[in-house]
């Protein structure tokens, strides 16, 4: 079963590639299709010209390729950002974050005309929630966050021992009931000491390649 859901993120990761136009900035998220990704324009690293990472963890992976790695903030405009999910439905919301570089991915994601998420067919929900959503919050705030989040029904897990790269902590929310994905990221967003939600949902994904063991399917 690993070894084919491996097959179907290949798929949809080289389907992404097709998407890249050439000579373009690339945005790059994080996470093991996104490895996959990165993979493919190692083979041919002059398809870009650089690209701008989401995480420590894909500049390295980008560097060692031979891509370049550039600041957000020295470009004017972002045609394509590719990453992964952690779950997909069929508009296009996204839970994202199991890697902890939500706060980037999302940033990325806004600053891009087209958001390319690229997924294998396991990562397909009907309604968001079965994964827990995580959620990135100021070190001082993570005890009162965890109360509010208690408070509408969830039950937040720290996420001990991981810092993100922007130092600081993630709660893992079980039990949320995510039927209108907009609002709660945007309810969830009010709540104070939080610095980003995993709801990809206000601003989703503007394609959804979805790998399978019959080809790619497009959303």
């Amino acid at each position: 079963m690993a070894r084919d859901t491996d097959a179907n993120k290949r798929r949809a990761a080289l389907a992404a590639l097709e998407l890249v136009p050439s000579g373009v900035t690339v945005g790059v998220g994080t996470g093991s299709t996104v490895n996959l990704f990165i993979d493919a324009l190692a083979a041919i690293p002059a398809r870009v010209r650089s690209a701008v990472s989401s995480s420590q963890a894909s500049s390295a992976r980008l560097r060692a390729a031979g891509i370049a790695v550039v600041d957000l903030n020295e470009l004017a405009d972002l045609a394509l950002y590719v990453d992964g999910a952690d779950e997909a439905t069929a508009a296009r919301h996204l839970i994202k974050g199991g890697g902890g570089a939500l706060t980037c991915e999302k940033i990325i994601a806004a600053a891009a005309r087209r958001f390319v998420c690229i997924i294998d067919d396991t990562k397909m929900v009907t309604t968001l929630g079965r994964f827990p959503l995580p959620i990135e919050v100021i070190p001082m705030a993570r005890a009162l966050v965890a109360r509010q989040l208690t408070a509408r029904g969830g039950r937040a897990l720290w996420r001990q021992g991981f810092i993100t790269d922007n130092g600081n902590h993630i709660l893992d929310v079980h039990d949320l009931s995510i039927a209108d994905p907009v609002a709660l990221e945007r309810e969830l967003n009010q709540i104070a000491g939080v610095v980003s939600v995993g709801l990809f949902a206000a601003r989703p994904a503007d394609v959804l390649l979805v790998g399978t063991a019959q080809g790619v399917q497009t959303r």
